[in-house]
């Protein structure tokens, strides 16, 4: 199967906290789109790897995604090595993706810059043709995805592109939702972090809503690129 667009998070819940309006849209235009996790989230505070698994797959699939796979990396110890790098590189190769979602490049948590970085580095060597890697017993061929862009999470960096998500925010809030081990619940015995707070759920939206505001649409989604955005003409540019 063939990718339009591969998002991987760090954890599980990353790539809908980060960029799950964008993948709606996208989704909803007729793209493939794909969702890979690094590492199950077992060091969360609240809930269990088993746990975040369930809600992982509900929530790809409120979102439309054509699968969803999980590395299984060891949550908060996984590097930026040679081993991790091929085991990524693996995926792209297999899903030959045109465009690449990933974690933000600076962030609270530390395995999302990690995990960015890791990403980013594999999209490199996953086009070399001389990183020799397997499937199922099958040499794979190298391929390098176009783009890779970054979302935003817990920090406020400043976008270099935005997408007009308005429309699709409902379809990301209730895969967020699908979460519901992790977020605010004002039910919950477990112990709070930061976020499982009220004002972290809100966040989703109100920070749409922002840079929405920002482009004169209702709501939008920011990201960050390793490379010069493009454009054929002015008015392309919306």
């Amino acid at each position: 199967m063939k990718l339009d667009i591969l998002a991987i998070g760090a954890h599980p819940d990353d790539v809908e906290l980060g960029c799950g309006a964008t993948l709606a849209k996208e989704i909803a235009s007729g793209k493939k789109v794909g969702i890979l996790d690094l590492t199950r989230g077992e060091l969360g505070t609240r809930g269990s790897a088993e746990i975040r698994d369930k809600e992982a797959l509900k929530a790809s699939e409120i979102l439309g995604a054509v699968f969803r796979e999980n590395l299984a990396f060891s949550d908060g110890f996984f590097s930026n090595d040679k081993r991790h790098q091929l085991e990524v590189v693996k995926i792209l190769r297999k899903y030959q993706p045109e465009i690449v979602l990933c974690n933000a490049v600076e962030d609270r948590h530390m395995d999302h810059p990690k995990g960015s970085k890791l990403v980013s580095d594999a999209c490199f060597l996953s086009g070399l043709r001389k990183v020799e890697t397997e499937y199922e017993g099958n040499p794979q061929k190298s391929w390098r995805p176009k783009q890779v862009y970054h979302y935003i999470q817990w920090k406020s960096i400043e976008p270099d592109f935005v997408v007009d998500v308005t429309g699709f925010m409902e379809t990301k809030v209730a895969a967020v939702k699908a979460y519901s081990s992790q977020f605010y619940d004002p039910n919950s015995k477990e112990p709070i972090s930061p976020i499982t707070s009220k004002n972290f759920l809100d966040s989703v939206q109100y920070r749409a809503r922002d840079l929405g505001r920002l482009i004169g649409a209702e709501c939008a989604e920011g990201f960050t690129s390793e490379r010069y955005i493009a454009v054929e003409k002015l008015d392309d540019l919306i």
